[in-house]
């Protein structure tokens, strides 16, 4: 007999065999996870919800996160040590004066193959921002922006800013936490106008912290969602075959 009570589909259901390629769990050398005892925690942690396979990234970001490929592969090593999950790293590259220069040095850590994780101020975006994408893809790099959602001073554009930003090569990743309203509830009204305009790509964690974590275990899918979400997850997890 049919039953109008139908399962509660969880985002964490669809994550078996998944690779989280955003995330802050490498330890010490960002906003993210302070020591390897705190990266094994959300390693723990993730475990709990199907995911063991992480690449770690890191902020690039001028004087605030002057990470290099030297001192993520410290922290990425140190972490090794101490856990027997699949891990490699990469970065969360902040598209500024010095990723330019990081570009030109020949400095970047892709996340796989040729793709690389990149964000932009929540501010404003940077004003050389086509000649930075220009410069990545000549380069042989194809970016993908981090969490489209969240850069509020391209809501009012409708969809023509993400339009540019598509024709100029950009494939875009969706946080997790902002399908909640984690970051407001701006934030996810554009993720799943986004969605369901099917201009997101792929989908991570951008995990910090545990509250993080604890926060995804409750994200609880729309029947008119699932369609769309499950194929962004099989996406992401083609990255990764």
């Amino acid at each position: 007999m049919f039953s109008f009570f139908q399962k509660k589909r969880y985002l964490v259901d669809l994550l078996g065999g998944f690779t989280d390629f955003h995330n802050h769990i490498l330890p010490g050398i960002d906003d993210g996870a302070k020591d390897v005892e705190e990266s094994i925690e959300l390693i723990e942690e993730f475990s709990k919800i199907g995911v063991e396979n992480f690449v770690c990234t890191p902020h690039v970001m001028g004087e605030y996160y002057p990470n290099t490929p030297e001192s993520i592969k410290k922290a990425l090593d140190n972490l090794k040590s101490n856990t027997s999950v699949k891990l490699s790293a990469s970065g969360e590259y902040m598209m500024d004066q010095q990723f330019s220069e990081i570009i030109e040095k020949g400095e970047i850590l892709p996340i796989v193959e040729t793709k690389v994780l990149v964000e932009m101020s929540y501010f404003q975006a940077p004003i050389n921002l086509n000649e930075i994408l220009f410069k990545l893809q000549n380069h042989s790099y194809s970016p993908i922006l981090a969490h489209p959602e969240r850069y509020v001073y391209f809501h009012s554009s409708s969809m023509e800013k993400y339009k540019d930003f598509k024709t100029r090569g950009c494939a875009f990743q969706l946080n997790m936490l902002s399908l909640i309203g984690h970051y407001g509830t701006n934030i996810q009204h554009k993720a799943f106008k986004l969605l369901e305009a099917g201009m997101i790509d792929f989908i991570s964690s951008d995990a910090h912290r545990l509250e993080h974590i604890e926060k995804i275990k409750t994200i609880s899918i729309k029947k008119k969602h699932l369609p769309i979400l499950e194929g962004v997850i099989e996406n992401s997890k083609n990255l990764f075959l």
